[in-house]
């Protein structure tokens, strides 16, 4: 059994993102099989060496993303396509989002942004971060008085 972290703002987000994708979809007067934006999940972690991020792109092309480190703000930009069969098809259902998306990070300073190493697997854009050597913890020895 995996142990989660409690937030207790996680309710209010989801809620906030489920109000925020009806209006959108509302907004913008769109039919059944058109296009929208979504947003991809993201993991972030840390550790001594790195900053590393997980975003959940299944459906998208490595040639439809665009990661841009600028100003210590990493962007990713991409688009998962809705694709159209020559036959028609009919739908019932359809709850996978499709169009474009943008996301934004701040980087923390300790970052080396030149640095930066991005790898896609089996729908999972991991980058991976390094951190600036300065950054690095480092132990120091006490030495004790006689």
């Amino acid at each position: 059994m995996a142990i989660t972290r409690w937030d207790p703002f996680r309710e209010v987000a989801t809620l906030q993102n489920r109000v925020n994708s009806l209006f959108r979809d509302l907004g913008e007067g769109e039919g059944p099989l058109t296009t929208a934006s979504f947003v991809p999940a993201v993991d972030v972690y840390e550790d001594n060496d790195k900053v590393v991020l997980k975003l959940e792109v299944p459906g998208v092309e490595e040639k439809d993303l665009d990661v841009r480190v600028e100003n210590h703000t990493l962007t990713v930009k991409g688009e998962r396509k809705f694709e159209k069969e020559e036959k028609e098809e009919n739908f019932h259902r359809i709850e996978r989002r499709y169009g474009s998306f943008y996301r934004a990070f701040t980087l923390p300073n300790t970052v080396d942004t030149e640095n930066v190493a991005a790898s896609y697997n089996a729908g999972v854009l991991k980058l991976e971060l390094k951190k600036k050597p300065e950054a690095q913890p480092k132990q120091i020895k006490v030495n004790i008085a006689a």
